[in-house]
Order: structure tokens, then C-alpha cells, then sequence
């Protein structure tokens, strides 16, 4: 029995992400909040014109500044303009998500888009024109000039995109799809008034399948391709805010494992009033991945199969809506994405995912590319003929970027040194950004020389240097943070900091993500954080070991990791050991001291999901398939049932406006738990989502901090 009180704490947060300060009384905690975790002033949304000699980005003044203003910079002579500013254009913005479209805030909950001021933006493909909403009102820069005008609309505006000539722009308002008249007339509505929501992307695209929108222009503008989601069907989940009982709940669709999702389908409209229904088997293949114009008279489709072990890439015609398959993967467990695949390479030729047990590659028609040593990881696009991927190579800590011959020859390596590399091109122009324990560098390689793009984002307090090693058998990644100026020789306790889900790497070379890491190391702790089987880069087949089933494998490799931690690092005090995390993280927290309170001794879980019968459709029938065929694994990974166990402190955390794991998820344990007679404490935050915005997350850390304390009695 655990020594502390069943303590409910009701935190009131600001609604919503309001950005109003809140109370942190740590130097570092305080910098981290006000800088966004050192994010505010840095470049990002970068987007490269059609040659490769101008980009555009979003970047605020400084590293406190939470607006962002759009930037263009010309190549080859390395100057920068600004070219619109929020705070400008749109006087008295709070930068409250509050003040959003319904649709927009969902949609930034969705990308994890924190910042504020211009949260997003399209532009023609020659950049002179960019267009996006603040607020849902519209707005339109030519770039050359820095000329911005605000448009009026039928309605907030949402996920505004412009033909290729800027002259007219499609924006969805009101669940409808509107396109603005070049001569400023009255904005013509092309979808019909069916009571679907058209030009959006449906929650499960955008939370599980990476896919942020519903609406893409034909090339020559006569024309949009749009998503029509019918969420009839799907169960709606409620939002109230106990802080503010007179306000009516909240409420959206919400797709949940073993029920119904939206009923997608696209449609050809077209300017001159015609509509044209794409048609495949819907019924088969319901999850739209992805879609583009291949030109005026093609369509490029993905789609998947609810368990998602079948996926097709499709050619449909825009006149008839006919569709032809072009590719098929299948997996027995599940065809993880691979962004940049499947497509169509010039000439015709395919590129596909393949496969193996120990490697992720590549194959043109089928043919196996030379990949050798490699996990590739994401097919960027193309430089040449040849395929700019982003890559592992040998452990799986570094990310790099490699050239890859699809006509069979060895790939060239263009990043060097540790650390996570990622890239763009365009033209000439390559575009690398580094981020190793130095730091993060933005540079623009092109004909006339390196640019390099303009930083003012806060510097990162700690050189973090965390201690890699492949342990266990499996060769788990794990990472251990001592205190800075720790002395050999004296036992610390040990803080795993979690994550553990698919999807997510947490163990790598990218400078930022150990911040919080050291500060958690200098108030006395070994900070340990380990990748066990489920998460990507490993292998294929490191991953799919968590088939059907979530909680053992996760759990045994964590145990096990810290056992193997322990052998190597002797300053590791195992017989102090406390977990936090976050959204699956959180699980694992949970998980562990409920199952394995001989490893854990205790934990703080954010946004636990606590029963997958509960979440979402896409992500949770990928690794668990349906509820009704696979009850036994459900229930195992279910963690209601365990109340009754739980022997070691536990903090409870989750935010009452989580649209993403429902507080349910947590309520539903705690109710457990209170009624098993299990003392526990809980930490409810009115108004926050699964993001905790705003300093929120800081704030948090603290009364994790104070709690793991009294906890472990330190």
C-alpha cells in the first residue's frame, strides 16, 4: 500500500491554449516556457519554390516573440524580407486558440502547431503569391511586393490554398468549399449543401495516417479535387469545461476502435459546375492516405485497408472517376508508412516500400534498389534522377540523408557527422538542416554558394552528451543523462522518462529533446529513457513485435532495459526507480507501477490511455486489429482491470479539453482505483489539451517534480 493520499487536485488552466502567463518559480522551466521549449524564433514551414531559388518560412523576431510572420528569402544573393506580419495585419490578436475556427484549432491539435501568428500558409509553386487565415479571417501577400490584402469570405476560413496562378484561392467555410472570384466578386460555393463537411481532412487522417488536408487544385485551375466526409455514423464524443458550467459542451466525431469511421470519398469539382465522383471500393479500402494531380487528366491515390495491411496506389481519371491499380504492399501485420511511397517515378516506373525483417528498402517495379546498410525512413523527393531519402545507418541514434540511384547504383551520402539530418530540393538547390548536440543549422546549398537561414530562437541551455547504448539481447536503444559534475561513486535515484508507443523515436541525436532531460538530471536523478519493441527505426521486425499485443513487450523491455542499465552504469540505485511519460508514455507509467511495482516504485502518467477499446479506429486496429476478433489482447493491454493492484504512488495527469485520449481514459481509472480502495492522486486541468500549451507543460513538471520527491522519499 502506497503512503500518500488519494489527493484530486483541480488545477484551473486557461481554455482552450489561452497564453496568459502561469506561475513557474525554476529559471529553467520559466526560460523553456516563455521560449516555447526554445522554439520561438526558429525557421520553420520551410517551402522551396519550383527551381530552388527562393524559399519562404515562418519565423517570429525573437526567442520570446510567439508570432510568426512569413519571410521570403532570395537564394542567390541571401537576402531576407519580411513579407507579412500578423501582429499588423490583425491588431490585438491574443494568439488564444480560443479566437480560432472550430476546424483550425482541431487541426493544430492535430499537426502538434503550438505557435502563434501565421500558423500555416500555401503558396503557388512559384511562391509570388501566398495566402492564409488568421482567426479565420483571409488573407493574400505577393510576396515580391510585401502586399497584403484581406479577403472577405463566406464564412471563418479554413486551410485557404491558391491555384497556380494566385488568382483564385479555395478555402473551406462552414464544413463548405468556396472559391474566391479573381475580380473580387462574391465567393462561389462548389460543394453542395448535403450535410457532409467537405474539403477537410477527417480526424483519423489526421491524428493516425498523416494527412492535414482535403482539398488540392487541378494543375490548371479549372478544377478541385475534394474529400467528402460523411461522420454520420461515427459516435460523438463531448468536451465540458467544469471551469465554466454555463458554457454548453463541446462535441465532435470521434472514431473509436471496433465502430464506425467517416465515410470518405472524393470529388472532381470543377469550375464549370461539373462533379465527378472517384470510385474504388470504399468498402475495402476506407482510409485515404494520400491523393495529388499527376497532371490535368490523372489523380494519384493511397489508399488502405481498415487493418491496414493492404495498401494501394491508384490512377483515377478525373473525367470518369474510373481508377486503375497501379501498386498493391501487403503485410501480414501491417504495411507500415513510409512517407514518399508508393509513386510513380518518371516513365512510369513504381516505387514501393520493401520490407525485410532487418531492413526497411526500396524496389522500382519490384526490383530491389542497392540500399545496403541503410533503414530508409522517408523518401523526400528528387534530385536529378536520382531519390533523396532520409535514412538510418548502422544505430539507429542518427538520422542522415542519402542520393539513391533507382537505376541500380551505390547511394551517396550528403550529411556528415552525428546527429538527425533531414532535407528538401528543389532545382538546384538542396536544402539540409542538422540538428546534432551542437545545436540546429539551416543551410541552403545552391549554385551560388551556402546560405545559411537566419536563427533567433533562444539557445539551448545544456550541451546534452547522453550516454548510448544498444543493451539486452534485443539490442534495446537506450540513453542515460547524469547529473551535470555527478561524481562516480554516488547512487542516484533513477527517473525513466518514457515513451515507448509506435511511431516515436525518443532516443536519438537531436539536441533538443534531452533539454528537459538535464534539468530533470540536476535535481538529482539518472535519467534513463529507452526504445523498446514498437518503436520505428530498428528493423521491421523490432517493430511489428508488438502485434495484437501492447503491454508485455514494452513492459518486459523495460524492465529488462534497466536491469542490463543497471550492470553497466553502478551509480544506478534500481531500488529507486520512478516512470513519467505522456500519452502513451503516460500508459507505460501507469503500466508499470500497476504490473511491475518490484522494477517501479512510482510514476506520474500524463494522458494515459488506459483502455484501447476506447481510442481511436486507425491507430489502435493497426497494431490490435478489431476489438471483436482480438478481445483477449485488448483486454490484457486494458489497465481498469488492475486497480486492485496498485501498491506504489501513482500521479494521474490529463487534460478535461483532450480531444485526442479522452479524459474518460483517466476517470475511468481513477474511479477504479478509488473504488478498490487504492489511494492515488489525480491532477485534472480544466481547459488543456493534449498538447498543454502555454507554459502548461512546465508547470507540470514541478508538481511531477514535488510529487516523484515525496514518492521516493528524496
Amino acid at each position: 500500500m502506497c503512503d500518500i493520499s488519494h489527493v484530486v487536485l483541480l488545477v484551473a488552466s486557461p481554455f482552450h491554449g489561452d497564453h496568459r502567463a502561469v506561475t513557474i518559480t525554476d529559471s529553467y522551466l520559466s526560460l523553456s516556457a516563455r521560449t516555447g521549449r526554445f522554439s520561438f524564433g526558429a525557421p520553420r514551414a520551410i517551402s522551396l519554390n519550383e527551381d530552388g531559388t527562393r524559399l519562404l518560412l515562418l519565423r517570429s523576431s525573437g526567442p520570446e516573440d510567439r508570432f510568426d510572420r512569413l519571410h521570403l528569402l532570395d537564394l542567390a544573393t541571401g537576402a531576407e524580407r519580411e513579407v507579412a506580419d500578423p501582429t499588423v495585419l490583425a491588431p490585438g490578436r491574443t494568439g488564444s486558440t480560443a479566437d480560432l475556427p472550430d476546424v483550425e484549432r482541431r487541426l493544430r491539435e492535430r499537426s502538434r502547431l503550438t505557435a502563434a501568428g501565421i500558423g500555416t500558409f500555401a503558396a503557388t509553386p512559384d511562391l509570388a503569391v501566398a495566402v492564409f487565415a488568421l482567426d479565420g479571417r483571409l488573407f493574400r501577400t505577393e510576396t515580391a511586393t510585401g502586399r497584403t490584402t484581406e479577403l472577405a469570405t463566406a464564412g471563418p476560413a479554413f486551410d485557404p490554398r491558391p491555384d497556380a496562378t494566385g488568382e483564385r484561392i479555395a478555402y473551406v467555410a462552414d464544413d463548405a468549399l468556396y472559391v474566391t472570384a479573381p475580380d473580387g466578386g462574391a465567393d462561389r460555393r462548389l460543394s453542395p449543401d448535403d450535410g457532409a463537411r467537405w474539403g477537410v481532412a477527417e480526424f483519423a487522417a489526421a491524428e493516425e495516417l498523416g494527412r492535414h488536408r482535403g482539398h488540392w487544385w487541378r494543375p490548371d485551375g479549372g478544377a478541385v479535387l475534394a474529400a467528402r466526409v460523411d461522420e454520420s455514423a461515427v459516435p460523438p464524443r463531448h468536451f465540458a469545461d467544469p471551469a465554466h458550467p454555463e458554457q454548453a459542451p463541446e462535441r465532435f466525431a470521434y472514431p473509436q476502435a471496433g465502430g464506425p469511421n467517416a465515410d470518405v470519398r472524393l470529388w472532381v469539382l470543377g469550375l464549370d459546375d461539373t462533379r465527378v465522383e472517384l470510385h474504388w471500393d470504399t468498402e475495402a479500402f476506407p482510409y485515404l492516405c494520400a491523393a495529388r494531380w499527376a497532371g490535368p487528366e490523372e489523380l494519384l491515390l493511397t489508399v488502405a485497408d481498415r487493418l491496414q495491411q493492404n495498401v494501394l496506389l491508384l490512377s483515377a481519371d478525373p473525367a470518369t472517376g474510373g481508377t486503375t491499380e497501379l501498386s498493391r504492399t501487403t503485410d501480414e501485420f501491417w504495411v507500415d508508412d513510409l512517407p514518399g511511397t508508393p509513386d510513380r517515378l518518371d516513365g512510369g516506373r513504381l516505387l514501393t516500400v520493401l520490407d525485410t525483417p532487418e531492413a526497411r528498402g526500396l524496389a522500382v517495379d519490384g526490383k530491389p534498389l542497392d540500399t545496403t546498410g541503410l533503414q530508409i525512413r522517408r523518401v523526400v523527393g528528387r534530385v536529378g534522377d536520382r531519390l533523396l531519402c532520409e535514412t538510418g545507418e548502422g544505430d539507429p541514434f542518427d538520422q542522415h540523408v542519402h542520393l539513391i540511384d533507382p537505376d541500380g547504383g551505390a547511394p551517396e551520402r550528403l550529411s556528415e557527422g552525428p546527429g538527425v539530418h533531414s532535407a528538401q530540393a528543389a532545382g538546384d538547390t538542396l536544402l539540409l538542416v542538422s540538428a546534432d548536440p551542437d545545436g540546429v543549422r539551416r543551410e541552403a546549398r545552391t549554385p551560388h554558394g551556402t546560405v545559411t537561414l537566419t536563427d533567433l530562437s533562444a539557445p539551448l541551455p545544456y550541451r546534452v552528451e547522453p550516454l548510448l547504448a544498444r543493451v539486452t539481447e534485443r539490442g534495446l536503444p537506450s540513453a542515460v543523462v547524469y547529473p551535470r559534475g555527478h561524481v562516480p561513486g554516488r547512487k542516484l535515484p533513477v527517473l525513466l522518462d518514457v515513451y515507448g508507443g509506435p511511431g516515436f523515436q525518443a532516443v536519438a541525436n537531436e539536441p533538443r529533446r534531452w533539454q528537459l532531460k538535464q534539468w530533470w538530471a540536476d535535481q538529482g536523478f539518472a535519467v534513463v529513457t529507452v526504445d523498446n519493441g514498437g518503436t520505428p527505426f530498428v528493423s521491421p521486425a523490432f517493430v511489428r513485435t508488438i502485434f495484437r499485443r501492447f503491454s508485455q513487450v514494452a513492459l518486459d523491455d523495460q524492465a529488462d532495459a534497466l536491469r542490463a542499465l543497471g550492470e553497466i552504469h553502478p551509480d544506478l540505485d534500481l531500488d529507486r526507480v520512478g516512470v513519467r511519460g505522456w500519452s502513451y508514455g503516460g500508459y507505460l507509467g501507469a503500466l508499470a507501477v500497476l504490473r511491475r511495482p518490484d522494477v517501479f516504485h512510482a510514476a506520474c502518467a500524463g494522458a494515459p490511455p488506459t483502455d484501447f477499446r476506447l481510442y481511436d479506429t486507425a491507430y489502435t486496429e493497426r497494431y490490435l486489429g478489431l476489438p471483436q476478433e482480438n478481445p483477449e489482447g485488448y483486454a490484457a493491454d486494458c489497465l481498469v482491470d488492475d486497480a486492485a493492484s496498485l501498491d506504489r504512488p501513482l500521479l494521474l495527469i490529463h487534460g478535461l479539453a483532450d480531444d485526442n485520449v479522452h479524459p474518460s481514459h483517466t476517470l475511468l481509472l481513477s474511479q477504479a482505483l478509488t473504488g478498490a480502495g487504492r489511494p492515488h492522486s489525480l491532477l485534472a486541468l480544466p481547459g488543456i489539451t493534449h498538447m498543454t500549451p502555454g507554459g502548461v507543460n512546465e508547470q507540470l513538471t514541478q508538481a511531477e517534480l514535488a510529487f516523484l520527491r515525496t514518492a521516493l522519499k528524496l
